[in-house]
Protein backbone atom coordinates (compact mmCIF):
# COMPACT_ATOMS: atom_id res chain seq x y z
CA UNK A 1 0.00 0.00 0.00
CA UNK A 2 3.06 2.26 0.20
CA UNK A 3 2.79 4.26 -3.03
CA UNK A 4 6.19 4.78 -4.76
CA UNK A 5 7.26 7.95 -6.57
CA UNK A 6 5.91 8.31 -10.10
CA UNK A 7 2.57 6.63 -9.49
CA UNK A 8 0.72 9.81 -8.55
CA UNK A 9 0.60 13.02 -10.56
CA UNK A 10 1.29 16.39 -8.93
CA UNK A 11 -2.38 17.33 -8.92
CA UNK A 12 -2.94 14.30 -6.64
CA UNK A 13 0.09 14.15 -4.37
CA UNK A 14 0.50 17.91 -3.78
CA UNK A 15 -2.99 18.45 -2.25
CA UNK A 16 -2.58 15.26 -0.21
CA UNK A 17 0.68 16.60 1.20
CA UNK A 18 -1.18 19.70 2.39
CA UNK A 19 -4.14 17.76 3.76
CA UNK A 20 -1.83 15.38 5.63
CA UNK A 21 0.23 18.24 7.07
CA UNK A 22 -2.96 19.95 8.27
CA UNK A 23 -4.28 16.68 9.70
CA UNK A 24 -1.07 15.99 11.63
CA UNK A 25 -1.06 19.55 12.96
CA UNK A 26 -4.57 18.98 14.33
CA UNK A 27 -3.39 15.69 15.86
CA UNK A 28 -0.48 17.45 17.58
CA UNK A 29 -2.84 20.06 19.03
CA UNK A 30 -5.26 17.38 20.25
CA UNK A 31 -2.52 15.21 21.77
CA UNK A 32 -1.06 18.12 23.75
CA UNK A 33 -4.50 18.63 25.32
CA UNK A 34 -4.93 15.04 26.51
CA UNK A 35 -1.29 13.99 26.95
CA UNK A 36 -0.69 11.93 30.07
CA UNK A 37 2.62 10.83 31.56
CA UNK A 38 2.12 7.18 30.63
CA UNK A 39 1.29 8.09 27.01
CA UNK A 40 4.75 9.46 26.22
CA UNK A 41 6.71 6.20 26.63
CA UNK A 42 3.76 4.23 25.26
CA UNK A 43 3.83 6.28 22.05
CA UNK A 44 7.51 5.38 21.64
CA UNK A 45 6.89 1.71 22.35
CA UNK A 46 3.94 1.54 19.94
CA UNK A 47 5.87 3.32 17.17
CA UNK A 48 8.79 0.91 17.57
CA UNK A 49 6.48 -2.12 17.67
CA UNK A 50 4.55 -1.06 14.55
CA UNK A 51 7.78 -0.26 12.71
CA UNK A 52 9.21 -3.69 13.51
CA UNK A 53 5.93 -5.49 12.79
CA UNK A 54 5.59 -3.81 9.38
CA UNK A 55 8.97 -5.28 8.41
CA UNK A 56 7.51 -8.77 8.77
CA UNK A 57 5.36 -9.88 5.83
CA UNK A 58 2.90 -12.76 5.75
CA UNK A 59 1.84 -14.55 2.53
CA UNK A 60 -1.62 -13.75 1.19
CA UNK A 61 -2.37 -15.27 -2.20
CA UNK A 62 -0.99 -15.43 -5.71
CA UNK A 63 2.54 -14.65 -4.56
CA UNK A 64 1.49 -11.44 -2.78
CA UNK A 65 2.12 -10.65 0.86
CA UNK A 66 0.89 -8.26 3.49
CA UNK A 67 1.99 -6.74 6.77
CA UNK A 68 0.49 -5.09 9.81
CA UNK A 69 -0.83 -1.55 9.32
CA UNK A 70 -1.18 -0.92 13.05
CA UNK A 71 -3.32 2.22 13.11
CA UNK A 72 -6.22 0.68 15.03
CA UNK A 73 -3.84 -1.24 17.30
CA UNK A 74 -2.16 2.01 18.33
CA UNK A 75 -5.50 3.81 18.68
CA UNK A 76 -6.83 1.21 21.13
CA UNK A 77 -4.00 2.17 23.51
CA UNK A 78 -3.33 5.81 22.65
CA UNK A 79 -6.51 7.20 21.11
CA UNK A 80 -6.85 8.24 17.45
CA UNK A 81 -4.73 11.41 17.44
CA UNK A 82 -1.62 10.01 19.12
CA UNK A 83 -1.97 6.83 17.07
CA UNK A 84 -2.06 8.82 13.83
CA UNK A 85 1.15 10.62 14.85
CA UNK A 86 2.86 7.31 15.68
CA UNK A 87 1.95 5.82 12.32
CA UNK A 88 3.03 8.99 10.50
CA UNK A 89 6.44 8.79 12.21
CA UNK A 90 6.80 5.16 11.11
CA UNK A 91 5.90 6.05 7.51
CA UNK A 92 8.35 8.97 7.46
CA UNK A 93 11.23 6.81 8.71
CA UNK A 94 10.38 4.05 6.23
CA UNK A 95 10.32 6.55 3.38
CA UNK A 96 13.48 8.51 4.22
CA UNK A 97 15.71 5.65 5.38
CA UNK A 98 14.38 2.49 3.72
CA UNK A 99 12.82 4.02 0.57
CA UNK A 100 9.57 2.22 1.36
CA UNK A 101 7.14 4.56 -0.38
CA UNK A 102 8.07 7.62 -2.41
CA UNK A 103 8.89 11.06 -1.07
CA UNK A 104 6.37 12.83 -3.28
CA UNK A 105 3.79 10.18 -2.35
CA UNK A 106 4.53 10.43 1.37
CA UNK A 107 1.62 12.82 1.90
CA UNK A 108 -0.73 10.35 0.22
CA UNK A 109 0.63 7.42 2.23
CA UNK A 110 0.22 9.35 5.49
CA UNK A 111 -3.28 10.41 4.46
CA UNK A 112 -4.35 6.86 3.56
CA UNK A 113 -2.80 4.91 6.41
CA UNK A 114 -2.18 7.36 9.23
CA UNK A 115 -5.19 9.66 8.96
CA UNK A 116 -7.99 7.84 7.12
CA UNK A 117 -7.15 4.30 8.22
CA UNK A 118 -6.50 5.19 11.85
CA UNK A 119 -9.28 7.75 12.37
CA UNK A 120 -12.02 5.84 10.56
CA UNK A 121 -10.87 2.58 12.12
CA UNK A 122 -11.08 4.12 15.58
CA UNK A 123 -14.65 5.29 14.92
CA UNK A 124 -15.59 1.73 13.94
CA UNK A 125 -13.83 0.40 17.04
CA UNK A 126 -15.70 2.79 19.35
CA UNK A 127 -19.07 2.04 17.77
CA UNK A 128 -18.59 -1.74 17.76
CA UNK A 129 -17.14 -2.00 21.25
CA UNK A 130 -19.76 0.47 22.52
CA UNK A 131 -22.61 -1.67 21.21
CA UNK A 132 -21.14 -4.63 23.08
CA UNK A 133 -20.85 -2.65 26.31
CA UNK A 134 -17.10 -1.90 26.32
CA UNK A 135 -16.47 -5.30 27.90
CA UNK A 136 -13.25 -7.19 27.17
CA UNK A 137 -15.16 -9.17 24.55
CA UNK A 138 -16.46 -5.95 23.04
CA UNK A 139 -12.98 -4.44 22.91
CA UNK A 140 -11.59 -7.51 21.17
CA UNK A 141 -14.41 -7.75 18.64
CA UNK A 142 -14.27 -4.02 18.02
CA UNK A 143 -10.51 -4.20 17.52
CA UNK A 144 -10.86 -7.02 15.00
CA UNK A 145 -13.63 -5.36 12.97
CA UNK A 146 -11.92 -1.97 13.02
CA UNK A 147 -8.52 -3.42 12.11
CA UNK A 148 -9.96 -5.15 9.05
CA UNK A 149 -11.97 -2.08 8.04
CA UNK A 150 -9.00 0.28 8.35
CA UNK A 151 -6.90 -1.77 5.94
CA UNK A 152 -9.64 -2.08 3.32
CA UNK A 153 -10.54 1.61 3.56
CA UNK A 154 -6.94 2.81 3.28
CA UNK A 155 -6.33 0.57 0.25
CA UNK A 156 -9.55 1.81 -1.36
CA UNK A 157 -8.41 5.43 -1.05
CA UNK A 158 -5.11 4.36 -2.61
CA UNK A 159 -6.99 2.88 -5.57
CA UNK A 160 -8.97 6.09 -6.09
CA UNK A 161 -5.75 8.14 -6.02
CA UNK A 162 -4.12 5.90 -8.62
CA UNK A 163 -7.20 6.26 -10.81
CA UNK A 164 -7.27 10.05 -10.37
CA UNK A 165 -3.63 10.14 -11.48
CA UNK A 166 -4.36 8.06 -14.56
CA UNK A 167 -2.08 5.26 -13.38
CA UNK A 168 -4.79 2.59 -13.49
CA UNK A 169 -8.52 2.58 -14.29
CA UNK A 170 -10.79 2.23 -11.27
CA UNK A 171 -12.28 -1.05 -12.52
CA UNK A 172 -8.77 -2.51 -12.30
CA UNK A 173 -7.27 -0.63 -9.33
CA UNK A 174 -10.17 -0.91 -6.92
CA UNK A 175 -10.81 -4.69 -7.12
CA UNK A 176 -7.06 -5.36 -7.07
CA UNK A 177 -6.37 -3.17 -4.05
CA UNK A 178 -9.54 -3.76 -2.04
CA UNK A 179 -9.67 -7.46 -2.87
CA UNK A 180 -6.13 -8.29 -1.79
CA UNK A 181 -6.31 -6.03 1.24
CA UNK A 182 -9.58 -7.60 2.34
CA UNK A 183 -7.50 -10.73 2.89
CA UNK A 184 -4.61 -8.78 4.42
CA UNK A 185 -7.16 -7.19 6.75
CA UNK A 186 -7.86 -10.61 8.26
CA UNK A 187 -4.21 -10.82 9.27
CA UNK A 188 -4.46 -7.29 10.64
CA UNK A 189 -7.49 -8.29 12.71
CA UNK A 190 -5.80 -11.41 14.07
CA UNK A 191 -2.59 -9.60 15.09
CA UNK A 192 -4.53 -6.71 16.62
CA UNK A 193 -6.71 -9.05 18.69
CA UNK A 194 -3.69 -11.05 19.86
CA UNK A 195 -1.86 -7.96 21.11
CA UNK A 196 -4.93 -6.29 22.62
CA UNK A 197 -6.02 -9.56 24.26
CA UNK A 198 -2.60 -10.01 25.86
CA UNK A 199 -2.57 -6.45 27.20
CA UNK A 200 -6.11 -6.84 28.54
CA UNK A 201 -4.86 -9.75 30.65
CA UNK A 202 -1.71 -8.13 32.03
CA UNK A 203 -2.29 -4.34 31.87
CA UNK A 204 -5.93 -3.50 31.16
CA UNK A 205 -5.28 0.04 32.41
CA UNK A 206 -3.36 0.73 29.19
CA UNK A 207 -6.54 0.64 27.09
CA UNK A 208 -7.53 4.14 25.99
CA UNK A 209 -10.86 4.98 27.59
CA UNK A 210 -11.66 8.59 26.71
Amino acid sequence: MHIPDGFLTANAWAPLWMVSAAGLWVCVRKVTQVLKDKMIPLMGVMSAFIFAAQMLNFPVMGGTSGHLLGGVLAAVFLGPYAAALCLACVLIVQCLIFQDGGLTALGANIFNMSIVGTMAGYVVYRITSGILGRSNKGILIGSAVAGWFSVVLASSFCAFELTFSGTSPLKVAFPAMAGVHAVIGIGEAVITVMVVGFVLKVRPDLIYKK
